[in-house]
C-alpha cells in the first residue's frame, strides 16, 4: 500500500499536548471523531458521532437567537421554557457558524476537518518534548482505524521525523484495516470492555468476537511493538470475579503483552452528555474505590501471571 501523494483529510476531535496518560513520558494525543462501539459509560459522548457536531452550555445561553438567525440549515431553536438552544442534528451540518456567531460563548463545537499534514505539524511541535521525556504520539478515539488511511498518513509522517508511534484502539475493525498500521507502531493499547461476547454486546452494543480474534492475530504477527490490554472497571457490570477470571484466562497466553491496566470508572463526561442534550446512562454507578481495584487485579495477576497496573501505577 502506498503513500498517498495529496494529503487525506479526517475528522478530528481535538488534540492534547503534554499528556502523561496515553503512553511514556509526554505525548500529544490526537482524539479523532467516529467509533462503532456505543459504551454505556463513554466519557466523550462527542467522540462518537464520525462529523463535527456543536454542543450547548446552558449555564452561559442568554437566548438572543444569533445562533438561530445565522444558520444556513435551520438546525436550531431556541426552548424558551427550558432555556436553551435545541439542536436537531439530523440537519446539522458543522459549519460552526453558530459557535463563531454567539456572543456568550454558550455554543462549544466538537471536532474539525484536518489533513494529515496538518495534524503531523502540529504533533511536529513538540519533538524536543518526546526527545527528552521518551514521548511521542498517540492516536486515540473515538475509533482510530474507522479511518485507518488518514490515521496511516500521520503515522507514517512521524517515523519519518523518529516520533514515538502508540495507538489507542477497540479493535473494532477488519483485519485489513489493522495489519496497515501494525508495522507503524511502537505501543498498542487494546480495550478489552467483557471477556463475554453476549455482555459485551449487552455494555457496547457489539460483540467482541471480532475484538478477540484481532488480538490474537496481532499478538501472532511479525511487527515489533509493546501490547497493553485495557479494562475500565464499571461497578456492578464488568467487574464480577467471574468476568476478570475470563479476562485473564485469554490474556494469559498473549506473547506481546507489556502489561494490564485496570481503569477506573469515571464520570468525567456527564457535563458534555448535558452540552449535547443526552441523558448520561448509568447516574446512579460510583467510582470503585483503589482497594476495591486492587481485590479485582490481584484475581486477574494470579491466572494471567503478566505485569498489571491501576490507573497507571504499578501493582
Amino acid at each position: 500500500m502506498g503513500r498517498s501523494s495529496v494529503p487525506i483529510e479526517g475528522n478530528v476531535l481535538r488534540i492534547e499536548k503534554t499528556s502523561i496518560h496515553d503512553g511514556e513520558g509526554l505525548r500529544t494525543v490526537v482524539f479523532l471523531k467516529g467509533c462503532p462501539l456505543k459504551c454505556l459509560w463513554c466519557s466523550t459522548p462527542e467522540s462518537q458521532g464520525p462529523c463535527s457536531e456543536i454542543g450547548c452550555i446552558k449555564d452561559k445561553c442568554i437566548l438572543c437567537g444569533e445562533c438561530v438567525s445565522v444558520c444556513p440549515q435551520k438546525a436550531l431553536s431556541i426552548d424558551e421554557k427550558n432555556g436553551r438552544v435545541l439542536i436537531k442534528r439530523v440537519k446539522c451540518d458543522g459549519c460552526m457558524l453558530c459557535v463563531k456567531k454567539c456572543p456568550s460563548s454558550a455554543l462549544k463545537g466538537y471536532g474539525a476537518r484536518m489533513t494529515s499534514k496538518q495534524v503531523i505539524h502540529e504533533i511536529s511541535k513538540d519533538e524536543v518534548f518526546y526527545f527528552h521525556s521518551g514521548g511521542g504520539v498517540t492516536i486515540s478515539g473515538g475509533e482510530p482505524f474507522d479511518q485507518a488511511e488518514f490515521v496511516r498518513e500521520i503515522l507514517i509522517g512521524c517515523r519519518e521525523r523518529g516520533i514515538n508511534r502508540a495507538l489507542e484502539t477497540s479493535f473494532f475493525s477488519s483485519w485489513e484495516k489493522i495489519e496497515s498500521i501494525l508495522p507503524l507502531l511502537n505501543l498498542l493499547y487494546v480495550d478489552l470492555k467483557h471477556a463475554d461476547p453476549e455482555e459485551h454486546k449487552k455494555l457496547t452494543g457489539v460483540d467482541n468476537r471480532v475484538i478477540l480474534e484481532n488480538i490474537k492475530r496481532a499478538d501472532a504477527s511479525p511487527h515489533d511493538f509493546d501490547l497493553v490490554i485495557r479494562t475500565p472497571l464499571i461497578p456492578g457490570l464488568n467487574d464480577s470475579d467471574d468476568a476478570i477470571k475470563k479476562s485473564a484466562e485469554f490474556i494469559k497466553g498473549l506473547k506481546k503483552i507489556k502489561f494490564m491496566e485496570f481503569l477506573a470508572y469515571h464520570r468525567l463526561g456527564t457535563e458534555t452528555y448535558k452540552n449535547m442534550g443526552l441523558e448520561y446512562p448509568l447516574q446512579e454507578i460510583k467510582t470503585p474505590s483503589l482497594e476495591f481495584m486492587k481485590g479485582k487485579a490481584t484475581i486477574f495477576k494470579e491466572i494471567a501471571v503478566v505485569p498489571v497496573k491501576i490507573n497507571g501505577i504499578q501493582l
